[in-house]
């Protein structure tokens, strides 16, 4: 089992990055508005229930396809609802399960997030889009994009278009897999 966890700060092309590495490798997209959306339908953003249920979703989900040996992306904007602990967790997780993680940071500027924040097609997971609460956020965002462990690949994704970035991904996923093959 493969993990490729996709993280950076809002409006990096998270989503964007992760789909076409799905549309390239066969891989499930499992991005955190999945199960952001879901729980937020219930539960008030950050509220105890909203983030216990969140992370043990998430959780649940890697552990299921851990044991299944199903290779997936995830993808994370990490903010201080989300444990500091949580991807230290779900790199172990999968490890002692016999799976890979492969941790991707794509980066943007503060000036690239505030140029791209409000782009329609960030409401259809219902992101963040408000400028002047991303202006508010950034120092909290980045200080929590720190504390995430070591990423194997780092995109400037102001610098570094999509189709390059996801083939770069697809690309170490690929030596990841003939690496494992006998």
């Amino acid at each position: 089992m493969k993990l490729l966890f996709v993280y950076g700060p809002p409006a990096a092309g998270k989503f964007t990055v992760a789909a076409r590495v799905a549309e390239m490798t066969g891989l499930a997209l499992f991005h955190n508005h999945l199960v952001v959306d879901t729980v937020a339908s219930v539960f008030p953003f950050g509220s105890p229930s909203f983030v216990r249920l969140r992370e043990q979703f998430w959780m649940n989900v890697f552990e299921a396809a851990a044991a299944e040996d199903r290779s997936l992306i995830f993808t994370l904007q990490p903010e201080g609802s989300v444990s500091p602990e949580f991807a230290p967790r779900v790199v172990e997780l999968v490890r002692r399960a016999g799976g890979e993680v492969l941790l991707v940071h794509l980066q943007l500027s503060a000036d690239g997030q505030m140029a791209r924040i409000a782009n329609e097609d960030r409401a259809k997971f219902g992101k963040l889009r408000d400028a002047k609460l991303l202006a508010r956020l950034q120092a909290e965002f980045a200080a929590c994009e720190r504390v995430m462990p070591a990423a194997d690949i780092v995109i400037d994704t102001e610098r570094v278009p999509v189709e390059i970035a996801a083939g770069l991904i697809a690309a170490r996923l690929g030596q990841l897999q003939s690496q494992v093959r006998p």
